[in-house]
């Protein structure tokens, strides 16, 4: 009796949705017994592949290194399929989403230009500065320090410290070097293409301190080296030799070695002297 309710009961429900969707009872039920198309079992055997695939190569290929690599093993497909199978696994590149395309960002930052690269090297201080940001693992969390270094004497002349990056962050290192050292006419201010030094409040301040703003390449490091230099060798002769136990400590650390680099390191690159020893005897 039961089991006679509950056929009547599914059969109303089959009917019920045929009508919703306009089909006939008999044509569900053929397309319920039809057996599967050879390309939805190709897309099987594809997805069973793709999986194996994506995972051997530590999730980093997208649609279209997967599609050449499924043509490499013998296997006929397009890239636009391997995208479909992938978007209904649910898989994607590691790195997609990490880089956004911005209409008009790279015309922003080419306005800008690498004026370094057009320049000879400096012969006297206050002619070319650069800074850049790093940051430093504590046990109280992440301490980002900004420098800015004089590119003739290689002397730290302003400095920064902050928990989080910001443009204010990367303007307290520049007011700190406008305080302390005198610059020449049309100084030239070199940084990479952080979006801190990419704000408008830091482009304000560097312009209207008669600094002429200039940019690394997209992606070339080599473009602000000498920063890169002083991180490396405060990284390498300091920061992983010790282990902060908070930002507090880290700052006392890092200060007193700024205080050594400018005063008491030899600097290879400008013939063993020290940063404040080569600024002095040209002033």
């Amino acid at each position: 009796m039961f089991e006679f309710i509950s056929e009547n009961r599914d059969q109303f429900k089959v009917k019920r949705m045929c009508d919703l969707f306009g089909v006939s009872k008999s044509g569900f039920y053929a397309w319920l017994g039809r057996p599967v198309s050879g390309r939805k079992q190709y897309d099987q055997e594809l997805k069973s592949v793709i999986e194996e695939r994506h995972q051997g190569f530590r999730r980093a290929y997208g649609a279209a290194r997967l599609h050449k690599d499924l043509c490499r093993l013998g296997y006929a497909c397009s890239r636009r399929r391997v995208r479909r199978l992938m978007c209904e696994m649910g898989i994607k590149a590691s790195t997609c989403g990490l880089y956004q395309w911005r209409p008009g960002l790279h015309e922003f930052y080419s306005a800008t230009g690498n004026l370094l690269g057009r320049e000879s090297s400096p012969e006297q201080p206050g002619v070319q500065w650069a800074g850049d940001f790093t940051y430093i693992r504590t046990g109280k969390g992440c301490l980002y320090h900004a420098v800015v270094l004089d590119l003739y004497s290689r002397k730290v002349v302003g400095w920064s410290f902050a928990k989080q990056r910001s443009a204010e962050f990367a303007m307290s290192a520049l007011r700190m070097a406008l305080s302390r050292e005198r610059i020449s006419a049309g100084c030239i201010f070199h940084s990479d293409q952080g979006i801190e030094y990419a704000a408008h409040d830091y482009r304000e301040l560097v312009e209207t301190s008669g600094l002429q703003r200039s940019m690394s390449r997209k992606g070339d490091p080599l473009d602000n080296a000498t920063v890169e230099s002083y991180f490396h060798t405060l990284k390498a002769e300091l920061v992983h030799l010790v282990s902060f136990k908070d930002r507090i400590e880290a700052v006392a650390k890092i200060v007193e070695y700024i205080e050594f680099y400018n005063r008491e390191r030899l600097h290879s690159q400008i013939g063993y002297t020290m940063p404040e020893e080569r600024s002095r005897l040209c002033a």
